[in-house]
């Protein structure tokens, strides 16, 4: 497919609630591509329940609360794009490489997910196909269509974060992540100043020695396009007032910090690292 006819699926991803991917306002003006790879608990049919209980298959194991709702109030106050998986992270993590083990976990934190234990080569491979793969040729044309057509975009993707971990509490609220191109994470944590009521981190509770970073490297870095990952603690999320703020919070960090971006030169590619955390 060019460049020039690289919109032409976005439409019909837009209409269809069966697609792996959800393309929200892909011809939106503003010039960041929100990304929210976690943002769905759905596990289709054809992979049963993975044998996870009905309280698992709720929590945060299987998806990031808050996160696509946080990415939907970012791309409707910027008028951008959003791209978000359509399938739990424990069938697929868009997040990871199809090499990393945790791409498909068969245990994530405490939880046993049988379903995933014991994949062939060949089980492994229709979920990148049908999951992995759809998500990542949705953002590669959506950012082929905007610098064919002279437009350089920013990528910022949206999770969030158990509160405890490993039987460990977490003070951080809001995580700016970022791999070997930190122009934007450093931008945005310049302005945390503005928000003293938060607890804001740099590369926490997750840093690229956890493998989290995957998609900022494959979408973002190689690309040469300034890129961001949030992690916002999902207890700050609990109703969509909560997510309504949040995002708002998050917008009082990244205005200030897009404009800085203006003149940025390009960012340097990084190989993808492997591993990780499945909470991430």
């Amino acid at each position: 497919m060019s460049p020039s006819d690289s919109n032409a699926p976005f439409a019909d991803l837009q209409d269809r609630t069966d697609a792996p991917v959800e393309v929200w306002n892909a011809d939106g003006a503003g010039e960041v591509i929100v990304l929210c790879e976690h943002a769905s608990n759905h596990i289709p049919q054809r992979y049963g329940d993975l044998g996870l209980t009905a309280a698992h298959r709720n929590s945060h194991t299987v998806w990031d609360p808050g996160a696509r709702a946080v990415s939907l109030a970012l791309a409707k106050a910027l008028d951008c794009p959003m791209i978000a998986s359509r399938v739990s992270r424990l069938v697929y993590d868009c997040n990871r490489p199809p090499e990393a083990p945790s791409a498909m976990p068969s245990r994530s934190e405490v939880i046993e997910v049988p379903g995933n234990r014991a994949l062939d080569q060949a089980a492994r491979d229709e979920r990148v196909q049908s999951v992995y793969r759809p998500f990542c040729e949705a953002v590669t044309q959506l950012i082929m269509a905007r610098q064919h057509a002279g437009r350089q975009p920013v990528l910022v993707t949206v999770h969030s974060f158990t509160p405890v971990y490993h039987g460990t509490t977490r003070a951080v609220e809001i995580g700016i992540l970022h791999d070997d191109d930190s122009r934007l994470a450093d931008a945005m944590l310049d302005e945390a100043a503005a928000l003293p009521h938060r607890q804001i981190e740099r590369n926490s509770p997750y840093g690229p020695e956890d493998g989290v970073t995957h998609s900022l490297q494959l979408h973002g870095q190689r690309n040469g396009i300034a890129n961001v990952m949030l992690e916002i603690r999902n207890d700050l999320l609990a109703d969509p007032e909560a997510e309504q703020t949040m995002a708002e919070e998050v917008l009082t960090l990244l205005r200030p910090a897009l404009d800085r971006l203006e003149a940025a030169t390009p960012a340097t590619t990084a190989p993808a690292r492997q591993g990780g955390s499945s909470d991430a």
